[in-house]
């Protein structure tokens, strides 16, 4: 591989990058690795062409950047690999190999988590003739943004992160998602983080909340903190802070936790939709 071969391409004026001429079947190559990663930290979300790889490259390649996650739906998990989840509307008889609904709702990977998600590495197997977009946030972007009025109302503060709401929510929709069990309420002990977070590598501000997991604001009326997050939900996906990444098959799509938000799009269920999800582990909040 030579750093000729590569490109990277901006997407959006907000956010995104396309990557072209990257082989990730090489993880251990370091030269592409620092480029990937560089895109990464300007752009937020980069989208890896042509990846025509395995679950082990997958997993190789994911680790480069950190410890990974292994997710608590462990029902969902690619056999013989737990480090992948299944994002996939598939079916083997009855049952569902994976999450076919995931990310319907504005969140950030794991902000429930006491150390969240640095990264998300989803790899595009099988897609539907259209819909299935995801859409991203640019959270430093948000938070520049912002009326100073609004900042000095979360400057400083905590807000609250849990799963177990939103999950509820989306069993009434989806019958595959089964009750949690005893071993996985164990692990998800929620977590309280900046409503303000400082990225660890670029030292940049984003704002850290999101209607998937954020449930609350620490010490502040249980009231008083639900319209504020409503307030920050909706200033926070206005159309100006959004990318719309509409897939290509053999995408691999990385985006960082650390100072963006997604959102998936429905599809038409009557076509498959397949795709293979790692995610890196992160440093907690400051």
């Amino acid at each position: 591989m030579t750093l000729s071969a590569i490109s990277v391409n901006s997407l959006s004026p907000i956010l995104g990058a396309e990557i072209l001429g990257a082989d990730l079947t090489q993880p251990d190559d370091e030269a592409q690795f620092g480029i990937i990663h560089q895109a990464l930290l300007e752009h937020g979300v980069v989208a890896i062409r042509n990846q025509h790889i395995t679950p082990a490259h997958h997993i190789a390649f994911s680790r480069k950047f950190g410890e990974l996650i292994v997710h608590v739906l462990d029902d969902f998990q690619l056999p013989g690999h737990p480090e992948i989840l299944l994002i996939s509307n598939k079916r083997v008889g009855d049952k569902a190999i994976g999450v076919a609904d995931a990310g319907r709702h504005w969140h950030t990977d794991q902000s429930y988590e006491q150390a969240p998600a640095m990264g998300t590495l989803l790899h595009a197997q099988e897609l539907p003739p259209e819909g299935g977009d995801t859409l991203f946030v640019n959270m430093y972007a948000v938070l520049e943004a912002m009326p100073a009025s609004l900042r000095s109302r979360i400057e400083g503060r905590n807000a609250i992160f849990g799963y177990t709401g939103e999950y509820k929510k989306s069993q009434q929709n989806n019958p595959d998602r089964k009750d949690l069990t005893p071993a996985q309420i164990a692990r998800l002990t929620g977590a309280v983080h900046p409503i303000i977070r400082t990225h660890p590598e670029t030292g940049r501000k984003a704002l850290y909340v999101n209607e998937g997991h954020t449930v609350s604001i620490a010490d502040m009326d249980e009231g008083e903190a639900e319209l504020l997050l409503k307030e920050l939900f909706a200033f926070s996906t206005r159309e100006e802070f959004i990318y719309r990444h509409k897939w290509l098959l053999h995408d691999l799509v990385f985006w960082d936790n650390r100072c963006t938000m997604h959102h998936a799009t429905a599809y038409d269920r009557s076509y498959t939709r397949h795709l293979l999800r790692t995610t890196v582990k992160g440093d907690r909040p400051v």
